[in-house]
């Protein structure tokens, strides 16, 4: 049996959790799960009662632990298995700071605005909402990646992982604007050969199941 065990379909989110899983060197074997189908079947919700991917199950010291969410799976696996990717000391701040704001005010602004929904201009809506608003939340985003590298400066993190496939997705599917910061940062993380492995995988898939 492999370490771990990973949930996915890879047309999700799944992607994050599987280039995180390449870069951490992580011994896995796969189970695609289908919408519809396998995804929200009773033996699944015992993994995840969402019924929705990715998870992993790290099967160690003889019990199994479950890990579901992206951003959460990411730093699990460095934490497990890779601790490179781990911040340092001093990268600590900017290390959760960013891998956070990526999956909280990052992700639902987009979220929000891909479904129609706005806080509008009203100051108490947009702090009930917790991202503020779209424009906020992007320019917050430019801002923090504008004049480095990686979430750490000079290094490449985890953290880069989350972040990254959330600029990565943003440029391709318009759902984040072309800019300058946002351009740059996803060449260099595209550039990392995990990140190709990872998405080659996913690629095979998605063309195979569009021809049955």
């Amino acid at each position: 049996m492999a370490e771990f065990t990973f949930y996915t379909n890879p047309m999700s989110r799944g992607q994050i959790a599987r280039w995180a899983l390449h870069e951490a060197g992580a011994d896995y074997e796969q189970v695609l799960l289908t919408y519809g189908g396998t995804m929200v079947a009773d033996d699944y919700r015992e993994i995840n009662p969402m019924g929705k991917v990715p998870a992993i199950v790290h099967h160690r010291n003889g019990s199994d632990r479950v890990v579901t969410e992206a951003a959460a799976i990411c730093h699990y696996l460095a934490e497990a298995v890779a601790p490179e990717l781990l911040p340092q000391d001093d990268e600590k701040a900017d290390y959760f700071r960013y891998l956070f704001f990526a999956s909280g005010p990052v992700e639902q602004a987009v979220t929000a605005r891909s479904m129609g929904w706005s806080p509008g201009d009203d100051p108490q809506k947009q702090g009930m909402a917790g991202f503020g608003s779209y424009d906020r939340a992007v320019a917050a985003l430019e801002t923090m990646l504008t004049g480095r590298d990686f979430v750490c400066g000079d290094r490449f993190t985890m953290a880069d992982v989350y972040v990254g496939s959330q600029v990565d997705w943003g440029l391709a599917f318009k759902s984040l604007p072309v800019r300058p910061a946002f351009e740059a940062y996803a060449g260099r993380v595209r550039e990392r050969e995990a990140y190709k492995a990872a998405k080659a995988i996913d690629a095979r898939l998605i063309e195979e199941s569009a021809h049955g």
